[in-house]
């Protein structure tokens, strides 16, 4: 494509979304108070997930319920996080900014620093595509073997480990403890957890019931199958399905604009991964081309954009592109 009408279809797709933002706006008077509806859709995601872990434990729901109502919880955290990195909450208000930070940490305990986060989500716009964003490659974007991208996408701390060496070699600055030390403690305290369970009920299982545990040990383990249930699992299953889908969305290689570094996925078989996700794969592009932009405004005007994406050249459902490892390669 002529670089010509590359700028032109940027230009037309910032215009779009920008007018479509504003209609909303309009429509909706009660979109100008960010900061409050903020502070409503935390507590709500907060809420859900307490309760739903209050439910678990008292034997009102079962622990697949639960697992599945936690993760989706999470993931408008996530979702959370995403807009405080771009300071689109209390900016103003340091205190209020940073304990939300907190809490949506607290409610994804599997995950870096959102502080630390904050410079590799940055730095990702700036060198999305390119070798040199360690954002998306930390959750398997541009690796070819299916088995490795399977663990690093389902396991931040073994991919974090497995690829370490790589990283190395072909990210500027890159440090493993630096990024092992994002997660702390948080993120460390939930994969000792994780690890321990694992470790176990995998014993458990092998020995058949042939070792009698202490009263201390039986304790212990009950509650680290309780907190498995309600926040561990859940995030388990929504960071597999976030990274899952942003890893296949975001090229990797051959990329010189922003019109190639996302492509739209919303295929209906990915549907039970975007629930997880909340619609990751469908609305993230638009964020590519008006970053500072509330998360639920980009899910208002997805509808009216989707069309204006296809028509300027981007690509949508481009599965071809995971065989090579996300390369953007010339129609």
């Amino acid at each position: 494509m002529h670089p010509q009408q590359t700028r032109q279809n940027i230009k037309n797709i910032i215009t779009a979304i920008t007018e479509q933002e504003q209609h909303v706006r309009n429509k909706y008077g009660i979109l100008k108070y960010q900061n409050h509806i903020s502070i409503v859709i935390l507590l709500f995601s907060l809420f859900g997930m307490l309760s739903v872990g209050l439910l678990y434990i008292i034997c009102e729901i079962n622990g697949w319920v639960a697992i599945f109502s936690a993760a989706f919880f999470a993931s408008i955290s996530h979702e959370l996080e995403h807009d405080l990195i771009h300071r689109q909450y209390f900016k103003s208000n340091p205190l209020v900014h940073n304990m939300m930070m907190l809490i949506v940490w607290l409610m994804r305990p599997n995950t870096i620093s959102p502080w630390y986060r904050r410079r590799i989500h940055l730095h990702h716009h700036k060198v999305s595509g390119t070798e040199q964003d360690i954002e998306e490659r930390l959750v398997g974007n541009g690796i070819k073997n299916p088995l490795l991208r399977v663990l690093v996408i389902s396991d931040g701390l073994l991919g974090l480990i497995l690829q370490r060496r790589r990283y190395q070699r072909e990210i500027n600055g890159f440090s493993f403890f630096c990024i092992f030390n994002a997660g702390f403690p948080i993120a460390t305290c939930n994969f000792l957890i994780l690890y321990f369970a694992i470790i176990f009920h995998c014993f458990d299982f092998i020995s058949n019931g042939r070792f009698e545990y202490s009263a201390l040990l039986n304790n212990a383990i009950q509650w680290v199958d309780t907190v498995m249930v309600i926040l561990i699992l859940p995030n388990l299953l929504r960071s597999f399905c976030l990274n899952l889908i942003t890893s296949s969305m975001h090229y990797y290689g051959g990329v010189n604009n922003v019109l190639q570094q996302t492509q739209v996925l919303n295929h209906w078989l990915l549907f039970p991964f975007q629930l997880f996700c909340f619609n990751f794969g469908v609305t993230h592009t638009i964020h590519h081309f008006v970053p500072n932009q509330p998360f639920y405004i980009r899910q208002l005007i997805a509808k009216r954009i989707l069309p204006v994406l296809k028509q300027n050249n981007v690509r949508f459902n481009d599965f071809e592109s995971l065989k090579n490892a996300n390369l953007y390669s010339p129609n």
